[in-house]
C-alpha cells in the first residue's frame, strides 16, 4: 500500500468493519471525497484480490489490500464518479462481482423516523423491510429494520452466501432503525437479519416487515415485490360501505384454506389460485356474502392454524407467493364476496427467529414477565404502550386493507387483550396505574386502531371476539366506545348450544337459556358465529352434539341453523358445517365433500343455501337487526311445550315474518297471535322434505281468525312438526279480497282498518 494512501486509513474504523461491529459502515465505505480526489474502501472478507470496475467502459482499478482480512481501497482522481462495480478474488481463484451498498443515501427521511418514534406512520412497511427497487439504474433491495438494542445489524442471504460480515448496515441517528441498498439482492433470494450485540453474541433473526418467508420448517424471509399485481376490483371496493356496514345482510363463511381443498399429488398444500377455482363459486352459489380466512400471515406451526403468528406482513408460503393471495382476493371481489382475515394482536410465539426478545431486549413485549407473557399459552404480549410496536400492528391492519384489498378484520382473542389477568393466577399480574385490572395501553390501542381504520378506509369492518361483559365494544369513539363494527356473541352460542345439547323430553327446564340472548340482543352490534372452536378440542362437531338418533340430529342441527338465521346479529358458520360433518375438524383433513351426495347430509345442505337466500333476499330479516323494533316476541314464555314464537320486522309496515319453532320432540299445532289481520304464508320450513325431513309442513297460507291469543285479538293456527321451525311471510289482503271482505260484512280487528286502508291506497297508487 502507497504511503499516501495508508496515512488516510482511519485505522479504528477499519477495525470495527473487520470485527463486525460497526453502526455507521458508510462513514468509511464507500466512495468519499478527499481534496480533488476520491477514496473508495470496500470489505470482502477472505479475498485476495479486488478490482473496481466502471460499468458504462468496463475500465478496471485494481484496489489495494489494506488489511489482510480482505479490507481494500483505492484512490481515484475527481469527485465524480462513474457507476461501479467490484469484482473479488477469493484464495481459490474465484472471481464474483458485487456491487457497492456503499454509495447510496438513505432511502428513509427524518420526516418518517420521527413518525415512527411517535406510533403514527401508517405506511411505515414501506419503509422498513425488504424492497426491492432500482436506485441510480442499479437493481438491488433496499433493507430496513428496527433494532435499538443493538451493537451493530448486517443482513445475510443468498447474495451474499450468509455472511454478516458483508452487508453491515447503517443505524440512522437515534432511532434504532438500520438500512442498506444492496445491489444484486433480487427478488425470490432469502435473507435474514443478523444482530449482534454488546456482549458479542450473534443471532439471526427473520424480517419482522418481510413480505414473503419461507415454507415451514425453513424460517428465512424472502425478498418479494407485492406492488405489480392488477387488480380487477374496483367497483367492488368503490361500493364496500354499503355493502358491509350498518343494518345489511353480512353471512360469513369461515374457513382454513389448507383443508378446504385436496392438494395436487406431491404437495402439502393446494394453492391460493387452485383453491380461488373452487372456493368462489362455491361461496357464491351458498349464497354468503363473506369468507373469513383464517390467519394467513406466516407462522410455524401448522397445528396453530396461524394463530400464533411469526410474519405479519407475509401471506403464509404453504399455498404460494404474494401475488397469488392477491389473486384470491381479486377473484373474491369480483364475484361480490368481502373477504375478512383473521388477525392477532394479542401475542406472538417465543420462536427464535421471531420478535420474542427481537434485540436482545424485550422490544416488542412487555419488559414485566407479569405483563409480557401469557403462561398458559406459551406467548408474549404486545408492549402497546411503546409507539413503534403499537404502529407495527396498526400499520400491519392497513397493511392487509390497502396492499391486499381486504374488507375486514376479525381481532382474536380480545378479551385477552383488554385484561391484564387475563388466564393468569394471583402474583402472575400487574394492576394498572388506577389499582385495576383492565390493560389501559390495549385500550388505547384498540381505540387509535378503529380509528385510523375508519378513517383511511370507512367501508372496512373490525370484528371483536370479544367474550366478556366489557361496555360498549361496538359503542363510537366519540361516545367513549372501543369503536368495533361488530362484536361475537359467544354468550348466544355458548348458551344455545348448552340448550339444544339437552334431550328435548328435559329442554323444558332450560328455557331461558334458550330465551336469555334478548334480553342483551341490542347492548351490542353482535355477530352470531359458529366458528371453528365450536367444532375442536373435543368439542364435537354441529351434527355430534346434537342428541337423539341421527334422524333425530338431522331435525335439530337443520332446526339450529334456522334460529340462528332468525336470531337478531350478522351470521358465521363454519365451512364443514353445512354439511353436517360427522368428525370434529382439525387442520389435517380436508372437509368431507363426499357428505353433499348423502340424503341427510345433502337436504341440511340445502336447507342452508335457502336460508342464506332468505336472509339476503328479506329484509325483515336485517333492516331493523340492531334495533329493538326489528324483534318482537309472540310467546316465549311456553316452556312446558318448549316452543317459541316472534316476529322479525323490516322497514316496511308489511315486512313481518312470522316464526314458530318447536324445540320439543312431539309435534304441535299452535294458535299463535298474530299482529296484523291478513294471510301467512310458510316460506320455509325445516322439516320440509327437501331438507331431509318428514314433510309436516302448512302448503296453504294462514288466514288470521278473529281468534284472541297471545294477548292478540287474531290469530293463525301452524302445525310443526318436532324439532322444527316454520318461517312465514306477512301477506296483506288485496284491493279484491279486501272488498270481498266488506261484502261479506266482515269487520277488521281492532286498529286494523287503517292498515287495510293503506295496503288498499298503496296498490292503487
Amino acid at each position: 500500500m502507497t504511503n499516501k494512501l495508508y496515512k488516510m486509513m482511519n485505522w479504528p474504523a477499519i477495525e470495527e468493519i473487520i470485527y463486525s461491529e460497526s453502526r455507521d459502515p458508510h462513514a468509511i465505505l464507500g466512495p468519499h471525497k478527499v481534496g480533488g480526489q476520491t477514496l473508495v474502501q470496500a470489505f470482502f472478507p477472505g479475498a485476495e484480490s479486488a478490482s473496481l470496475v466502471y460499468d458504462r467502459t468496463g475500465e478496471t482499478v485494481e484496489m489495494e489490500q489494506a488489511d489482510d482480512d480482505g479490507f481494500f481501497a483505492v484512490l481515484l482522481p475527481g469527485t465524480q464518479l462513474p457507476a461501479y462495480h467490484y469484482e473479488v478474488k477469493d484464495a481459490a481463484g474465484q472471481a464474483k462481482t458485487f456491487g457497492d451498498p456503499y454509495r447510496y443515501g438513505p432511502q428513509i427521511t427524518q420526516g418518517d423516523l420521527d413518525k415512527f418514534q411517535s406510533g403514527i406512520h401508517y405506511t411505515v412497511y414501506e419503509k422498513l423491510g425488504a424492497h426491492p427497487m432500482e436506485l441510480e439504474g442499479v437493481q438491488g433491495t433496499y433493507f430496513a429494520v428496527w433494532a435499538p438494542g443493538v451493537l451493530r445489524v448486517s443482513v445475510v442471504g443468498d447474495f451474499n452466501g450468509w455472511d454478516g460480515r458483508m452487508h453491515q448496515m447503517r443505524r440512522l441517528g437515534e432511532s434504532g432503525v438500520f438500512e442498506l441498498f444492496v445491489p444484486g439482492a433480487l427478488e425470490g433470494q432469502n435473507y435474514k437479519y443478523e444482530l449482534k450485540l454488546k456482549t458479542g453474541l450473534t443471532y439471526l433473526k427473520a424480517d419482522p416487515y418481510g413480505n414473503a418467508a419461507q415454507l415451514r420448517p425453513q424460517t428465512a424471509s424472502v425478498i418479494a415485490d407485492i406492488n405489480g399485481f392488477q387488480w380487477e376490483d374496483g367497483a367492488f371496493l368503490e361500493r364496500r360501505a354499503a355493502f358491509q356496514k350498518g343494518n345489511v345482510p353480512v353471512n360469513i363463511y369461515e374457513l382454513y384454506l389448507g383443508s378446504f381443498v385436496e392438494a395436487g399429488e406431491g404437495a402439502p398444500y393446494a394453492g391460493y389460485r387452485e383453491i380461488a377455482r373452487k372456493l368462489v363459486p362455491y361461496v357464491k352459489e351458498m349464497g354468503y356474502t363473506h369468507v373469513e380466512l383464517m390467519p394467513v400471515m406466516e407462522h410455524p406451526l401448522d397445528a396453530s392454524w396461524g394463530y400464533q403468528t411469526i410474519g405479519y406482513y407475509a401471506p403464509t408460503a404453504r399455498y404460494g407467493s404474494p401475488l397469488d393471495f392477491m389473486y384470491l382476493v381479486n377473484e373474491l371481489h369480483k364475484a361480490g364476496i368481502g373477504v375478512i382475515l383473521d388477525w392477532v394482536a394479542s401475542d406472538f410465539p417465543e420462536d427464535v427467529h421471531g420478535l420474542a426478545d427481537f434485540d436482545g431486549t424485550c422490544l416488542y413485549e412487555h419488559p414485566d414477565p407479569r405483563r409480557g407473557r401469557r403462561p398458559h399459552w406459551g406467548t408474549r404480549i404486545f408492549n402497546y404502550a411503546r409507539p413503534q410496536v403499537s404502529n407495527y400492528l396498526i400499520a400491519n391492519a392497513l397493511f392487509w386493507v390497502e396492499k391486499y384489498h381486504v374488507d375486514g378484520i376479525h381481532i382474536n382473542a380480545v378479551s385477552s387483550m383488554l385484561y391484564l389477568n387475563y388466564g393468569k393466577s394471583d402474583g402472575q399480574w400487574v394492576p394498572n396505574i388506577y389499582g385495576g385490572s383492565e390493560n389501559l395501553e390495549a385500550i388505547e390501542f384498540i381505540k387509535h386502531l378503529n380509528s385510523i381504520l375508519g378513517k383511511r378506509n370507512p367501508g372496512v369492518l373490525t370484528i371483536a371476539a370479544e367474550g366478556t361483559a366489557f361496555p360498549n365494544v361496538t359503542g363510537s369513539l366519540e361516545e367513549g366506545g372501543l369503536g368495533f363494527g361488530l362484536k361475537r356473541n359467544n354468550g348466544f352460542v355458548q348458551d344455545y348450544l348448552r340448550y339444544i345439547c339437552y334431550d328435548p323430553y328435559f329442554r323444558s327446564y332450560h328455557h331461558g337459556e334458550l330465551t336469555f340472548s334478548m334480553i342483551y340482543a341490542y347492548s351490542e352490534k353482535f355477530l352470531l358465529a359458529l366458528s371453528h372452536g365450536e367444532v375442536t378440542h373435543g368439542k364435537a362437531a354441529m351434527l355430534g352434539k346434537m342428541p337423539g338418533g341421527l334422524v333425530q340430529k338431522f331435525a335439530n342441527l337443520r332446526l339450529s341453523y334456522a334460529y340462528l338465521m332468525t336470531h337478531p346479529g350478522k351470521k358465521l358458520l363454519f365451512m364443514g358445517q353445512e354439511l353436517g360433518e360427522s368428525a370434529e375438524w382439525d387442520e389435517t383433513r380436508m372437509v368431507d365433500w363426499s357428505l353433499a351426495q348423502q340424503d341427510g347430509h345433502a337436504g341440511l345442505a340445502a336447507l342452508v343455501k335457502d336460508l342464506n337466500r332468505l336472509y339476503r333476499e328479506s329484509s325483515e330479516l336485517y333492516a331493523l337487526d340492531d334495533r329493538a323494533e326489528g324483534f318482537e316476541w309472540i310467546n316465549h314464555l311456553a316452556a312446558d311445550e318448549s316452543c317459541l314464537t316472534f316476529l322479525r320486522k323490516g322497514g316496511g309496515a308489511d315486512q313481518i315474518f312470522l316464526v314458530a319453532a318447536n324445540f320439543s320432540g312431539v309435534e304441535r299445532k299452535l294458535a299463535v297471535g298474530v299482529p296484523r289481520d291478513g294471510r301467512y304464508k310458510e316460506i320455509l320450513n325445516t322439516d320440509d322434505v327437501r331438507y331431509g325431513g318428514e314433510g309436516i309442513v302448512n302448503p296453504r297460507a294462514k288466514a288470521a281468525k278473529p281468534v284472541e291469543r297471545d294477548c292478540r285479538e287474531q290469530s293463525v293456527s301452524i302445525r310443526l312438526a318436532p324439532l322444527a321451525m316454520s318461517i312465514l311471510r306477512y301477506l296483506p289482503y288485496t284491493e279484491k279480497e279486501l272488498e270481498k271482505r266488506e261484502q261479506k260484512g266482515q269487520k277488521l280487528p281492532k286498529g286494523e282498518k287503517k292498515g287495510a286502508e293503506r295496503g288498499r291506497n298503496r296498490r292503487k297508487d
